[in-house]
């Protein structure tokens, strides 16, 4: 059986954690050390038996503990040569032993699951979503991008699960106090995914077997989460399916989410 939880996604910081049946990876480490170790104790989880962490991009929002969290655990990180260049503070952290490589577009293993690290249209060096296979059953991160590629959407779809970012609401950034370059920088193309987005890519991937979903990354100052989750619904009717038609979740930036369990049937339900 595969889990996943999101321990924490928003432009606060993100953590996300999956498992299989003997392997345990966290996705990002982008808040303190302290709040990874709760995070993964209140789901019963304890940091020492986690086998990998996984980078996709080196903003602070994803890497602030990832050096002393290594370190400290002696836990392997994974990330492409030019993430790594990007965030040589962490990386003077971590043994030699823990630095692993993976190239972007090239499968790798790491215990059960085999891990397909796909480019992302985001403003850092290299950055990266992840899909993974496991027990013949797909699921996919995808967060921080500034617009779906035809290269994403064929990544994703397939996917069981998603864990897919809806970060801002387009008249809330509009309206909010961010200055000018900065809002420009976040419906770029390269900056972050809206709402609207997020809900015209979930409705299409319905139709190439996607069951559940958990909308992830949302912005602080120009989002909400009834906000995210009735855009994403909207589209969705557009497209001619009801709220039944998937499990939309929307994953918190204090919190860690319910554990989603990906069962190997055609099944999968929240617990």
């Amino acid at each position: 059986m595969i889990k996943f939880c999101s321990l924490y996604s928003g432009s606060t910081g993100n953590s996300l954690f999956v498992e299989s049946d003997n392997s345990k990876i966290l996705i990002d480490s982008g808040v303190s050390s302290k709040k990874v170790v709760d995070g993964l104790n209140s789901i019963g989880v304890d940091i020492n038996t986690i086998d990998a962490i996984l980078v996709t991009h080196e903003h602070s929002d994803h890497v602030q503990s990832l050096g002393t969290i290594s370190k400290k655990f002696d836990i392997p990180v994974y990330a492409n040569q030019k993430t790594w260049d990007a965030m040589k503070n962490q990386r003077d952290k971590i043994s030699d032993n823990n630095i692993k490589f993976f190239n972007n577009n090239e499968n790798f293993e790491i215990g059960d699951f085999t891990i397909h690290p796909f480019d992302i249209p985001h403003d850092a060096a290299n950055p990266c979503g992840f899909t993974f296979l496991c027990d013949k059953e797909k699921f996919s991160v995808a967060t921080d991008l500034g617009h779906m590629t035809n290269n994403v959407m064929s990544c994703l779809e397939g996917s069981k699960f998603l864990m897919l970012e809806a970060n801002y609401d387009p008249e809330v950034l509009k309206c909010s106090r961010y200055p000018y370059l900065l809002k420009t920088r976040i419906a770029g193309p390269n900056g972050h995914l809206s709402n609207n987005l997020a809900g015209k890519t979930i409705s299409h991937l319905i139709n190439c077997g996607l069951e559940n979903a958990i909308l992830g990354h949302l912005s602080k100052e120009n989002n909400f989460p009834e906000l995210a989750y009735n855009t994403v619904i909207e589209e969705l009717a557009m497209s001619n399916y009801s709220k039944d038609s998937i499990g939309l979740h929307v994953a918190s930036r204090d919190c860690p989410s319910d554990v989603l369990e990906i069962t190997p049937t055609l099944q999968a339900r929240v617990g």
